[in-house]
């Protein structure tokens, strides 16, 4: 090393300071983990699980993969339950929530469409990039605007991501079980249905939908182990 390069070397050095790096004014300083509730703990287990059943599909295990994400959508109930319940709802929180719902349902449901249903990378490539396009614009909508009111009843504006999930999941059972279904129709019908998350359709948040969401999960899980068993 020449001397002159070891100069330089040094120079920069000592122009460097990591005090001047950091964050000095309180106001502008954001404390991640000073800012996690419960409920977002539940969240982060949702993203574990979430990611889980992400590598369970790459790993060519598909109804174990579905198990793990139902294993998310469960948290992912969980947490809203739990904010409510303690007070602890918050815009952070809301925030944690949508980042980690394109990772407990809408990377899922495109790995599980590019693994197991498609023809060829090029169908994966469309509906794979329509579902992350579509569900992400819909979270951030959501994000920005949040509940919509229908005299006092909540609604989400358009569809939502577990919509979405859920019809490339009847898409695997259908192709599963019915056997002039292909990659081809299931993909069309995936298209088709990733708009309806940015529309003006009223998905009302009510009772009702939970427990219909719940009894859609336990049955989902139930053909998933009696495949995986070979009962069906």
């Amino acid at each position: 090393m020449t001397g002159e390069l070891r100069e330089a070397i040094r120079g920069v050095w000592n122009r460097f300071d990591p005090a001047d790096r950091r964050v000095v004014n309180a106001a502008d300083r954001t404390n991640v983990f000073e800012q996690l509730t419960g409920a977002d703990y539940i969240s982060l287990g949702a993203l574990f699980v979430g990611w889980a059943s992400a590598l369970l599909f790459v790993g060519g295990e598909p109804n174990w993969g579905l198990l793990a994400m139902f294993a998310a959508f469960c948290l992912d109930k969980a947490d809203g339950w739990y904010a409510r319940r303690t007070g602890t709802s918050s815009p952070f929180g809301r925030q944690v929530d949508s980042f980690i719902d394109i990772f407990a349902y809408l990377v899922p449901a495109v790995l599980l469409y590019h693994f197991v249903l498609a023809p060829g990378v090029f169908a994966s490539l469309v509906v794979g990039f329509l579902v992350l396009a579509f569900g992400g614009l819909r979270l951030v909508r959501h994000n920005s605007e949040g509940f919509g009111s229908d005299d006092g009843a909540s609604f989400y504006h358009g569809t939502t991501v577990v919509h979405t999930n859920l019809v490339v999941v009847t898409n695997y059972f259908l192709a599963a079980f019915v056997g002039a279904w292909n990659g081809w129709l299931a993909g069309l019908v995936i298209c088709v249905a990733c708009p309806l998350m940015v529309s003006d359709y009223k998905a009302y948040k009510t009772d009702t939908s939970h427990v219909l969401a719940g009894l859609a999960t336990v049955a989902a899980a139930g053909l998933a182990l009696a495949l995986e068993f070979g009962h069906l």
